[in-house]
């Protein structure tokens, strides 16, 4: 139902309330990992298809919450910079 953009947990990036915290920073990585498998979707479809359209937006919003936390805090900058390349990259 990417169309209606359901389920809606797919669509809407996770909340990170604490990224010192180990555990909860890895929901950063989370945020980028589906933005790399919306934007392998994307790159799937027809550039017209609605479905495309729907997950490059979604792909963006998930790698506008996380990019800009790449760096700052070891919990998170010692491994997340790997999966914001395979995000990045996606549809290269």
């Amino acid at each position: 139902k990417t169309g209606s953009q359901k389920p809606a947990t797919l669509f809407t990036p996770a909340s990170v309330s604490d990224r010192s915290d180990g555990k909860i920073a890895h929901l950063d990585g989370l945020n980028l990992s589906r933005a790399w498998c919306w934007r392998e979707i994307a790159s799937a479809l027809p550039e017209s298809d609605i479905r495309a359209v729907i997950a490059r937006r979604a792909a963006a919003t998930h790698l506008d919450a996380a990019l800009p936390h790449v760096t700052g805090d070891y919990m998170g900058e010692h491994w997340l910079a790997s999966f914001a390349l395979l995000a990045l990259l996606a549809d290269d």
